[in-house]
């Protein structure tokens, strides 16, 4: 019996003759789910502990985006300013306004999962006050409490 040849296509079991490998763990446990979709669930979570206080956040939207953009110029990439965690983008017309929370350096500063979510929580308290032009204490009156 001569060899198959490699060649392209999927490969349809492993070199032992066992098949493909299946997924570690069933997609309804948390091993299961990327750093990403956690993080974003945590950002779910804490929009909607706020939306029961504040009805008109169903009107902005939340976004996740791993890391803050350079806007382009060598002074803002090289500035002495601490990378942001989150950040706002007022509405304009026909977009409503956005609130965005930066993944990575969320995860750097933190360590457990309750010391991220605690932190995931302020920086959306943070940017929604800043949205509305109030202050965190009065977006969420636990601001600052650990």
């Amino acid at each position: 019996m001569t060899p198959r040849a490699a060649g392209p296509g999927p490969r349809r079991r492993d070199r032992h003759g066992r098949g493909m490998r299946g997924p570690i763990a069933p997609p309804q446990v948390p091993l299961a789910a990327s750093r990403a979709e956690t993080f974003a669930d945590l950002v779910q979570d804490s929009v909607e502990r706020l939306e029961r206080r504040w009805p008109q956040l169903a009107d902005i939207d939340f976004l996740v985006l791993d890391v803050p953009r350079l806007d382009g110029t060598a002074d803002a990439a090289w500035s002495d300013e601490a990378v942001p965690l989150g950040g706002t983008v007022a509405a304009r017309a026909g977009r409503p306004a956005r609130v965005v929370i930066y993944r990575r350096p969320v995860e750097i500063r933190t360590k457990g999962r309750d010391e991220r979510a605690a932190l995931v929580h302020e920086v959306v308290v943070e940017q929604v006050a800043d949205l509305l032009g109030l202050t965190p204490e009065t977006v969420d009156p636990r601001y600052g409490e650990d």
